[in-house]
């Protein structure tokens, strides 16, 4: 089993489609009710069932690391929470992310560094090798997508305050977020989202 995929390469923390789907989680559907939803109701309002199908696979995939409780703060928590609780599905459906944040991010912040380098992406590719030699099948093309996905995730979770200034902003943890990861005792994704 590979320590690392590219999934994460499909799309970044997209709260308004997320906010649907967990409220459409919260109500338990099954298989057809779900399939309803996306192809047919078009919750998600993409351009085709195809698309909107592939968008709902991953943000399943993604909210599914989380409970139901998890899923009733992305459906009715603020902005603030919302995106943050993302950030933990994200992180514990993408152990790339994960480590990125801990390895990269973290680090720069204990140097007292205002910013993440451009080639910051390439050395923890590397890395993440030498952990998992699987990474080294990754097309070029993926890599650099990979690269974009996390940024933008960074960026709308706060953590920079844009994909090309690449400058530090690290949020304060939402009080509910860090209750949630201290039941769950999630110390790694706890470790990966907690700065300070």
């Amino acid at each position: 089993m590979s320590l690392y995929n590219a999934e994460v390469s499909a799309g970044s923390l997209l709260p308004n489609e997320s906010r649907k789907l967990a409220e459409l989680l919260l109500t338990v559907p099954d298989s057809a009710t779900w399939t309803h939803a996306i192809k047919v109701d078009n919750i998600l309002q993409k351009n085709s069932p195809a698309t909107a199908m592939r968008q709902a696979r991953l943000i399943r995939n993604r909210l599914e690391t989380l409970d139901a409780n998890g899923w009733q703060m992305i459906a009715d928590g603020t902005p603030e929470l919302r995106q943050q609780m993302l950030l933990v599905a994200a992180i514990r459906h993408s152990r790339l992310l994960g480590d990125f944040m801990i390895d990269v991010y973290r680090s720069r912040r204990r140097r007292m560094e205002t910013e993440l380098s451009p080639g910051d992406w390439d050395a923890f590719l590397h890395e993440c090798m030498q952990r998992d030699p699987s990474v080294e099948e990754w097309s070029s093309s993926t890599q650099i997508k990979l690269q974009q996905v996390v940024l933008r995730i960074l960026a709308e979770a706060s953590y920079i305050d844009s994909t090309r200034t690449l400058r530090l902003t690290p949020p304060l943890l939402h009080p509910r977020v860090i209750s949630y990861l201290a039941a769950q005792k999630d110390y790694y994704t706890r470790e990966a989202m907690e700065l300070a």
